[in-house]
C-alpha cells in the first residue's frame, strides 16, 4: 500500500515529535504493509513555516535514520498545504512542495469554517496545471451543511482523500457517515492515514482497506491504496469513477438519525 499524506517528520509541525516517534511510527508504517509513505507537514505560515527545502532536507535525514535501523519504508516528500491567498504562487515558485515533485499536492482547507468562493480558487489552480487533493472532507465541519460544494469541488476534477481512521469509525459518528456516503456515492479517490503519532493517529491503512474492500469489493479497495496513490506518483489521473449525475442534497434527518444512534 502506499500512504500519501502523513505527519512523519520529526518536531516541524504537530506530527511526530521527536526522531523517536518517528522511526516507532515508520514500523508501525512498514509493518501494515505500507511500502511507499509520503512526508506532508503543515505549510501554514506563519504558525508552520515549512518549505520545499526544508521538507526535502527532513526527508532525507529521516530515510537515512529509517536505513541505519533496518525499516524498510521509502519516504516521498510531500505537503500539506492551508488554503491561502497566495497558494498558487507558492506552488509556482516551488516553495511548497507537490506530492514527489509531480503536479499533485494536498490541499487542506480551514476546518470549522467553509472558505468563499473555494470552487472558484480550486479551479483556477487546476486551470494552472495543478490538481489538488482534497484532504479529510469528511471531517470538515462545515460539510453538514455544505455537502453541495464537496459535491461540485467533486465535479471540478479534485482528488478527494479520506483519513482511513474516518472509515472504521475512529473519528466519530459523523466523519464515518459522510466517508460511507461519499464511498457509496463513488466520490473517493484516495485513502490516507494522515498519521500525526504512534498511538492516537498511527501510520495505519490496513483496517480501512479491509473494511472497504467488505462493504464495496477488492477492486476499490485496491484502488484507493494503492492503484491511484502510484498513478499520482507517476503524474497519471487517477482512475475512472462512476459519479452521480447531479450532487446529491444532504439527507439531514438520515444523518442525524445515524449520529444519535437510531
Amino acid at each position: 500500500m502506499i500512504d500519501l499524506h502523513a505527519h512523519i517528520l520529526p518536531g516541524i509541525d504537530d506530527g511526530a515529535k521527536d526522531l523517536e516517534m518517528a522511526l516507532e511510527m515508520a514500523r508501525i508504517a512498514a509493518a501494515d504493509g505500507i511500502t511507499l509513505l509520503a512526508c506532508t507537514p503543515h505549510v501554514n505560515a506563519p504558525i508552520h513555516n515549512n518549505t520545499a527545502q526544508s521538507i526535502a532536507q527532513a526527508t532525507a535525514t529521516l530515510q537515512n535514520h529509517l536505513a541505519s535501523h533496518g525499516i524498510g519504508l521509502e519516504l516521498l516528500v510531500g505537503a500539506d498545504i492551508h488554503l491561502t491567498a497566495n497558494l498558487l504562487q507558492l506552488l509556482q515558485d516551488g516553495t511548497a512542495p507537490t506530492l514527489a515533485g509531480t503536479g499533485y499536492f494536498l490541499l487542506e482547507p480551514s476546518h470549522d469554517v467553509m472558505p468563499p468562493h473555494i470552487d472558484r480558487f480550486c479551479a483556477s489552480v487546476i486551470e494552472h496545471g495543478y490538481t489538488p487533493i482534497l484532504t479529510h472532507p469528511e471531517r470538515l465541519a462545515w460539510i453538514n451543511q455544505h455537502y453541495d460544494v464537496i459535491c461540485k469541488l467533486d465535479s471540478l476534477g479534485l482528488v478527494m482523500q479520506l483519513t482511513a481512521g474516518s472509515v472504521t469509525g475512529r473519528f466519530g459518528r459523523t466523519a464515518q457517515y459522510w466517508a460511507d456516503r461519499m464511498l457509496a456515492e463513488g466520490r473517493v479517490d484516495l485513502i490516507a492515514s494522515d498519521a500525526h503519532d504512534a498511538k492516537h493517529r498511527p501510520p495505519v491503512l490496513s483496517k480501512s482497506r479491509e473494511a472497504i474492500e467488505h462493504r464495496h469489493g477488492d477492486e476499490l479497495a485496491v484502488m484507493l491504496t494503492l492503484n491511484n496513490p502510484k498513478a499520482i506518483l507517476q503524474n497519471l489521473p487517477v482512475a475512472p469513477r462512476q459519479r452521480p449525475k447531479a450532487p446529491a442534497a444532504p439527507a439531514k434527518k438520515n444523518f442525524l438519525d445515524l449520529i444519535r444512534g437510531r
